[in-house]
């Protein structure tokens, strides 16, 4: 019996723009038969402290925004420890990954030039073997049975705080079509929701409301408040012919970190004490069908977070909080500061870091989200990861720019391949991932 061994032959990284003209990196990995695996790296805008490091150049070159060094660490270092690795094992590619920069945050040879090779790698062992990547990262590399769960979508259909130039604090807001059968019907939802949104805020505010941030939600220039944008959305989800609350709930990512200074937390013009901020977003969910929150409370405050969770019947999702670190995940579970995790692969720099922040949470019972960035490329990773999570949750933008859609329209191919075998959380979205 003859066993063929295939291997990393070589890598190359190149400089590439993100969806907001600004450098990133796209790694092309090949295997010895000549296999190809490509991924292109995303950028936040709203971060972390505490988020892995992305390896800018600094200087004038594209403002100091340029990622040089990285593709060239990437080219140099990284290529030559890979070549001849099993790609294959990817605990055993991230782990080779990770002993190359054993600095804090991966501040050496940069989060996002590991993270390209750990990404590219993962696309090129699944053609390798002729699987699909969702099929690869959840049989192979999680070891789970090919049992799938696509996720529902959680659309942001305005934008605020640090993706828009408007006067709403909070950063998102998002709707979720948990009433649909299936991803299919749930992406038609939140399209007929979104352009009947469109419509209402020329109507109302004129054109420039319908520009769009970002992420793809809209700019919504004209809106004072936050109720301002939740009444305008319920508008649309009526308009479309969906039941607020029962076919579409909402959601928000606050990212409060980006309102917060000396202790208090400036929204609607009005400063909030930490107590005052959660009478405010109690009020909100009480007002509208409000299901999901994001970030309540600067990136630091594990005990606010863990206080608005014994007062709110909303998932609070933890991103900024503990982005996508395994560990910080564990102190977060320990103090009870929230119970859904927001996963950014860029935030932690590896597949298999982040695939087990995810198996973390789902040993706490906490939920998943997997997330995009504000800065994207057409790469369409985080589909399958949330796939193969079977998260039950994603959260990848409007449904306009192309970053954006092409990711809703890998999970309508991933419907397809799978032909509809395969489950949707519907109204339980928050608990359906644990039957997986």
């Amino acid at each position: 019996m003859v066993i063929i061994v295939v291997e990393i032959t070589k890598i190359k990284a190149l400089e590439i723009l993100d969806s907001r003209g600004n450098p990133t990196l796209m790694t092309r990995v090949t295997l010895s038969d000549n296999t190809v695996g490509i991924a292109k790296v995303p950028s936040g805008a709203s971060t972390g402290l505490n988020e892995a490091v992305e390896l800018r150049d600094g200087g004038k070159r594209y403002l100091g925004k340029g990622v040089a060094q990285a593709v060239s660490n990437v080219n140099t270092a990284i290529a030559e420890k890979m070549r001849g690795a099993n790609p294959l094992s990817q605990s055993n590619v991230d782990k080779m990954l990770l002993e190359l920069d054993p600095s804090t945050g991966k501040g050496k040879l940069g989060a996002n030039a590991i993270l390209s090779v750990s990404m590219a790698t993962a696309v090129a062992a699944s053609n390798h073997l002729k699987l699909e990547l969702f099929e690869y990262l959840r049989t192979k590399v999680m070891s789970k049975d090919a049992k799938y769960l696509q996720p529902v979508p959680m659309c942001n259909v305005i934008n605020g705080g640090a993706h828009a130039g408007n006067a709403l604090a909070i950063q998102e807001f998002m709707i979720l079509p948990i009433g649909s059968k299936n991803v299919v019907e749930a992406i038609q939802c939140a399209a007929e929701v979104y352009h009947n949104l469109g419509k209402g805020m020329i109507s109302k505010y004129g054109r420039m409301a319908k520009h769009v941030g970002d992420e793809g939600g809209f700019c919504g220039f004209g809106l004072k408040t936050s109720y301002d944008a939740f009444n305008e959305i319920v508008r649309a989800i009526e308009a479309a012919g969906y039941a607020p609350g029962k076919e579409v709930v909402l959601g928000i990512d606050a990212a409060a970190s980006g309102f917060y200074k000396d202790g208090q937390y400036t929204v609607d013009e009005k400063a909030m004490t930490p107590g005052e901020l959660i009478d405010y977003y109690i009020d909100i969910e009480k007002t509208f069908p409000l299901k999901s929150v994001e970030d309540p409370f600067d990136e630091n405050e594990f005990g606010e977070f863990a206080e608005y969770l014994t007062k709110t019947k909303t998932q609070v999702v933890t991103d900024d909080l503990t982005v996508s670190n395994p560990e910080i995940v564990k102190k977060a579970i320990e103090l009870k500061s929230g119970n859904s995790l927001l996963l950014k692969v860029n935030q932690i720099g590896s597949v298999s870091e982040a695939i087990e922040a995810a198996q973390i949470a789902y040993a706490a019972n906490w939920s998943v989200v997997v997330s995009h960035r504000s800065g994207e490329t057409g790469d369409t990773f985080i589909s399958d990861l949330s796939v193969a999570l079977a998260s039950g949750q994603i959260k990848t933008g409007g449904l306009a720019r192309s970053e954006r859609v092409e990711k809703y329209n890998r999970l309508l191919e991933i419907h397809s391949i799978l032909d509809g075998d395969c489950g949707y959380p519907g109204s339980g979205f928050r608990t359906a991932w644990r039957n997986y």
